[in-house]
């Protein structure tokens, strides 16, 4: 064994706290996106239920925002699975 290098699991030990500080600031940002986008999808809900009320609404406009709303819907529910752990029952 080389001079200065401990085992394997010393050094696995040793990075075990640094994986976890990087694996909270990881979570982190993720909820931090997942606020992000949960806000986009609230003013994008509150824009369509505007134009609707309205009456005058262009219908492509209309289709755009729920779109993108469902797109919205569908990342949002990516980050929320990549944040809460599967629970076996």
């Amino acid at each position: 064994m080389p001079a200065g290098r401990g085992s394997g699991i010393i050094t696995i030990m040793d990075d075990a706290p640094r994986n976890h500080t990087h694996r909270m600031m990881e979570d982190e940002i993720l909820r931090v996106r997942l606020e992000v986008l949960r806000r986009e999808h609230r003013d994008l809900d509150e824009s369509v239920a505007a134009l609707q009320a309205r009456g005058t609404a262009d219908m492509l406009t209309l289709q755009r925002l729920k779109r993108r709303k469902l797109v919205l819907k569908d990342k949002i529910a990516a980050l929320e699975d990549r944040l809460l752990p599967d629970i076996i029952a």
